[in-house]
């Protein structure tokens, strides 16, 4: 009696032969599940089954239970995947059993990523209940906000791939929609993504949905941020951000952390356009340092110049700054445009070409004169001068430095004409030189 029960099944009502009996579960089709799940108001727990597929016969019991006990809370359904493949396709199903939740937020679909027990299926439901509950009384922090261009939304089934999986540092918020602090960090948000977006990766994820992920970093409060450095990762990598919330503390707090994976910037020297545009090209700032000529400078005063200038630039790696250097006259047409030279060399300039402005060092080109030169510079201080030139200074094309000294030209005493010292032969002057030497 069975087995023809089951082969009935099989051949004529696959969907109610998975959950006979319980008319809990509706069985949803092509023809109505936009009328009865994509455009409700209530939240739905959906499976994508197949017939064929051993573990969804398995989930049968379970998902059977689960919907019992969920009965007046939300509503739950199931989709036979062979008898509505358009379905399947539209809600991109590519395994089975699949477990979606439809409404927890007005129009949205995420997908189940927990056990495939009724307990944790159940503990999952009500906690999106619960926040949606909270939404409705505290107000909703829409996840549009965390979801800007740069920013990689994040789930329990993405996680691992697009984080733990990526060689680059990430910047990663779990939030909640009804959580007050996380819409005050909201009002920060586009701008750290404006600031961090060319350095590092960001991602957000709805850590009240997503409840396994958030024990998993144990996640406790909202906001939680976390930052996972460059190179090779594991969920323990991740530094949890612990000072105020506003843009500049999160962004310097991020650029400290990142600076500690980067090596020292390199100090080049501009030999052609293509060295000065490489090293400096989408780079917030370039340092440009005019040295005094080898032949006034030698080798040895040359290198305590550039030994300071690497110290400096390790310093504020985090910036990510070009650093270039030249020698006096090399690029005249770069130091006129810059006004450099006029008060001696060495000297420096800090240059935004995005920002079309310059300042000028006006102290020593010491460490001490430097730093705070370029501590103005980094927190948008001291003078600054707007870029005028309607193109970039036409760069010279020199010969690198050998690190060696130059031979100075050699002070002979003039030569003169014989009838040319005749007419100082008489004169005092010479005279009294002469008997001197």
């Amino acid at each position: 009696m069975y087995l023809k029960f089951a082969v009935f099944c099989l051949l004529i009502i696959k969907t109610h032969c998975f959950y006979t009996g319980n008319s809990v579960i509706v069985d949803l089709t092509s023809d109505n599940f936009h009328k009865l799940v994509k455009n409700a108001k209530e939240v739905w727990l959906v499976e994508f089954f197949a017939p064929w597929c051993g573990h969804c016969k398995s989930f049968v019991n379970d998902y059977e239970k689960a919907a019992k006990a969920l009965d007046g809370v939300i509503k739950i359904g199931a989709v036979n995947a062979d008898d509505n493949s358009a379905l399947v396709k539209e809600f991109s199903v590519q395994g089975y059993p699949t477990i979606k939740i439809f409404n927890a937020e007005k129009g949205t679909t995420k997908d189940y990523q927990g056990e495939h027990t009724a307990k944790a299926l159940v503990s999952f439901v009500l906690n999106i209940v619960q926040n949606k509950v909270n939404t409705r009384l505290v107000g909703d922090l829409s996840p549009a906000v965390f979801r800007l261009k740069h920013v990689k939304e994040l789930t329990e089934r993405n996680f691992d791939d697009t984080v733990l999986a990526s060689k680059e540092s990430w910047l990663v918020v779990f939030y909640s929609p009804f959580c007050k602090h996380c819409k005050q960090l909201a009002t920060q948000w586009s701008n750290i993504v404006s600031s961090l977006k060319d350095k590092i990766k960001l991602g957000s994820i709805d850590a009240s949905f997503y409840t396994t992920k958030a024990s998993e970093y144990k996640v406790t409060g909202y906001p939680t941020i976390l930052f996972f450095p460059k190179g090779k990762k594991k969920s323990s990598s991740g530094i949890q951000y612990s000072g105020i919330r506003t843009a500049d503390d999160i962004i310097e707090w991020v650029m400290e952390k990142f600076a500690e994976n980067l090596p020292p910037p390199e100090i080049v020297q501009i030999l052609d356009f293509y060295s000065l545009e490489s090293t400096c090209d989408k780079k917030p700032y370039c340092i440009v340092s005019i040295l005094p000529h080898i032949s006034d400078c030698q080798s040895k005063c040359r290198n305590e110049y550039l030994d300071i200038l690497k110290n400096v630039s390790s310093d504020y790696k985090k910036w990510q700054w070009g650093w270039v250097w030249s020698e006096a006259n090399a690029q005249p047409h770069l130091e006129e445009g810059l006004q450099l030279g006029g008060a001696g060399y060495p000297t420096m300039a800090a240059v935004s070409v995005t920002k079309m402005k310059y300042s000028v060092l006006a102290g020593s080109f010491s460490y001490d004169s430097i730093n705070h030169f370029l501590r103005d510079v980094s927190f948008g201080r001291g003078d600054t001068k707007p870029i005028t030139l309607e193109e970039v200074p036409h760069i010279l094309t020199t010969l690198p430095w050998e690190g060696k000294d130059v031979e100075r030209p050699p002070e002979t005493i003039a030569e003169f004409g014989d009838e040319l010292l005749d007419t100082f032969r008489d004169d005092p002057i010479f005279k009294d030189s002469k008997d001197e030497l």
